[in-house]
């Protein structure tokens, strides 16, 4: 079953912690159309927060097209993120991204400096036109 966290550290709303955590699960294929998001009481119980953020989350969803509510029985993934990769792929690269930190943090780098690499990465690579 799909569970939510919250990072407080984060500097985002809760509420869009949780849209964003869909999001990804769609995009990696954890949650496909059909798939029913965790009861608003049972996400209040679990991360001690608001039900009206909760609420505000799957509202959220539901303007994107990712998930629709069904009155008295919970609100259930609807859409897709429009990705064209298939989960395998998604699924090899996040393998060889796992090794790829694992080496990075065995080299002593800290987080920041992991985060800076990939920002500075990405960043020249788009660059180049490749991202």
């Amino acid at each position: 079953m799909f569970a939510f966290r919250l990072d407080t550290a984060a500097g985002v709303p809760p509420y869009l912690q949780l849209v964003q955590q869909v999001r990804q699960a769609v995009l990696l294929g954890y949650l496909g159309e059909g798939d029913q998001l965790p009861l608003i009481r049972e996400v209040v119980e679990q991360l001690a927060i608001n039900p009206n953020t909760v609420s505000k989350a799957y509202r959220q969803l539901e303007q994107e097209g990712l998930a629709t509510p069904r009155p008295g029985v919970g609100t259930f993934v609807t859409g897709s993120t429009g990705a064209t990769v298939s989960p395998a792929t998604y699924s090899a690269l996040r393998k060889r991204l796992d090794r790829w930190l694992r080496d990075a943090h065995a080299a002593g780098l800290a987080d920041e400096e992991v985060s800076a690499l990939v920002s500075v990465a990405r960043r020249e690579l788009a660059q180049e036109g490749v991202a």
